[in-house]
C-alpha cells in the first residue's frame, strides 16, 4: 500500500487574497519578518497498489482530472510506502 502527499496551490500568476490577508494579520501580530503567504491544499490518498509507477501514474491523473483546477493550481506530491 502507498499513501501519496499530495500539496496544492496557486499558480504564481494568481492572486492568492486569502494568503494576503493571512499575510497583513501575521505582520500587524508582530511578525514582521513574513514577507509572503501563499495558502493552498494538503491531501492524502491512500491506494492499494504494488508498483510505485503504477502510483504515480494514477495520482498525477487524479491530480488532472478531479483534485485541481489546472488554469488557475500546480500541484506536486510524494509517494511514501506504507504498512496495512
Amino acid at each position: 500500500m502507498f499513501k501519496a502527499n499530495i500539496n496544492i496551490t496557486l499558480k504564481k500568476s494568481i492572486s492568492d487574497p486569502a494568503g494576503i490577508a493571512v499575510q497583513n494579520s501575521l505582520q500587524n501580530l508582530g511578525f514582521d519578518t513574513v514577507e509572503k503567504v501563499r495558502i493552498g491544499k494538503y491531501i492524502e490518498v491512500y491506494i492499494n497498489e504494488t508498483e510505485i509507477e503504477i502510483v504515480k501514474n494514477k495520482i498525477d491523473e487524479m491530480c488532472r482530472k478531479l483534485l485541481t483546477n489546472p488554469i488557475m493550481e500546480e500541484y506536486s506530491f510524494e509517494i511514501l510506502e506504507v504498512s496495512k
